[in-house]
């Protein structure tokens, strides 16, 4: 989905007072500082329709199958049959009460037993009216196995209907409603942490096995803030912003590692995950027919598909050195990596290199302050020395490789390499650990998953295995703040 679309459709709802800021009580009780009033939209036909539209393709391109079209009354109604009458799918409507006459049912339309069906709604927050509608459409033997909406409220819905086997796509989410209004001046800074904060504070739904004992170690800060809110934040580094804004968007934390040797299957994992993923991390000098055409293929893949490319070259050396194998040789890593990595055992003279070429094109560099290999000799106080050298390029260091979160300073990205859905080991040494204990436990931001990836037989369907663990584990951290 283009993200600028997107971002006009945000502006389009402030501009019809869709999204109004102010002091609302909720059904609920609750004095909101936000409340959405999507209903507004059926009064501006053109942005019925193009909300209609944007249903329907976050719908396929989240690889959804179904046969009908339900819409949780009352809001979703009109919105389910401009989908229907322009992409010719049989139309279902949920009463929210029967009839006393006639056929006094609450599913209208002709129900086949064994269907597959979307439902659509405007606003989740609990998930508790798309359940309803479920439920009813289940009673007719029908399967609902995705929902789509306009808007997430990301309070809880999404886990609620995950944990009934509901997979829940939404256009735009709270968060990134909010940094999008901030950034184009609609609203202030208060007005972007009073809604953050009620939406943190006033979660509805914690999964069975997930509430943290009392007294448990955490390693990570107190305060924890969306992807997004770091983004605004003035102290972040430009390639930090765009990784958290992106990483919002796609509602996904997950890099894959492409450790491939060839430039035919590196392409293929770009244009296969690439809607999966936040990033793509390369090993280019193992590619053995490496061009530089092929990269710039990779290049474009990564623009379509709206992820970073990040080069794990792991830089080692005097800055003189590491500048020249960073701009120029057979491989110009500058003219095509957003992000690379260094080592910082030699000391910031690495970095003095690495910027005097990567600063000026926009790039940024992550620090190695831990490593997931057994026996790896990255101590704390080597950890710690890298931090401080972080802390003194903050115009070029964004983050750290690192096994958990090494920094309380909030622009700073976590990026953990050695995750896997189940924790263990291999032969060569390299330790794993799960996506719930790198995100939710360690504090770190985004998972790098290779092996996990590349091994399995169907490599899209497992990466969207690693993307909804990452985030999942990424929306409880928040809730539990």
């Amino acid at each position: 989905m283009d993200p600028a679309v997107v971002e006009t459709l945000i502006l389009k709802l402030h501009d019809v007072d869709a999204v109004k800021f102010g002091t609302f009580k909720l059904k609920t009780g609750l004095i909101s500082p936000v409340y959405f009033d999507l209903r507004v939209i059926v009064s501006h036909p053109h942005l019925m329709t193009q909300v209609s539209a944007l249903l329907h393709q976050c719908a396929e391109e989240a690889g959804a199958k179904f046969d009908c079209v339900c819409g949780v009354p009352y809001t979703a109604l009109p919105l389910a049959t401009i989908i229907c009458s322009t992409h010719n799918y049989p139309m279902l409507i949920r009463r929210k009460e029967a009839k006393d006459y006639g056929t006094k049912r609450l599913i209208e339309g002709t129900v086949r037993a064994g269907d597959v069906c979307l439902v659509v709604e405007d606003v989740v927050t609990s998930g508790s009216s798309v359940m309803d509608t479920v439920q009813e459409l289940q009673a007719q033997g029908l399967k609902v196995t995705d929902t789509v909406v306009l808007l997430d409220r990301e309070q809880g819905g999404t886990e609620r209907l995950s944990s009934e086997g509901i997979s829940l796509h939404a256009v735009i989410s709270v968060s990134h409603l909010l940094d999008v209004l901030f950034r184009s001046g609609r609203i202030d800074q208060q007005v972007f942490s009073s809604v953050e904060k009620f939406i943190q504070e006033n979660q509805t739904f914690m999964p069975a096995g997930e509430k943290k004992e009392k007294g448990r170690e955490k390693e990570k800060d107190s305060e924890v803030m969306s992807y997004s809110a770091r983004a605004a934040l003035s102290t972040t580094h430009p390639v930090a912003k765009r990784l958290f804004t992106l990483m919002e968007e796609k509602r996904t934390n997950l890099c894959v590692s492409a450790d491939v040797t060839h430039t035919q299957e590196l392409l293929e994992l770009a244009e296969t995950l690439g809607p999966l993923i936040c990033v793509m991390k390369t090993h280019v000098d193992i590619l053995q027919d490496f061009s530089i055409e092929a990269i710039k293929k990779l290049k474009e893949l990564s623009t379509k598909h709206n992820f970073l490319i990040f080069e794990d070259r792991k830089f080692a050396d005097i800055g003189n050195t590491v500048k020249h194998q960073y701009e120029g040789g057979v491989y110009r890593i500058s003219s095509w990596s957003h992000i690379i990595n260094a080592h910082s055992v030699s000391g910031p003279g690495v970095i003095t290199g690495l910027k005097a070429v990567g600063q000026s094109l926009g790039h940024g560099c992550l620090l190695i302050a831990q490593m997931s290999s057994q026996g790896a000799m990255t101590t704390e106080q080597y950890t710690q020395a890298t931090v401080k050298m972080a802390d003194d390029h903050p115009d070029f260091v964004f983050g750290f490789i690192s096994g958990s979160k090494v920094s309380d300073k909030l622009e700073h990205v976590h990026m953990t390499p050695g995750v896997q859905l189940q924790s263990g080991g291999d032969d060569l040494g390299q330790q794993y650990t799960t996506p719930d204990h790198v995100i939710g436990f360690k504090g770190s931001d985004v998972i790098i998953v290779g092996r996990g990836i590349l091994l399995a037989s169907n490599r899209r369907k497992e990466a969207e295995k690693y993307r909804k663990a990452g985030w999942e584990a990424y929306l409880s951290r928040l809730s539990l703040s």
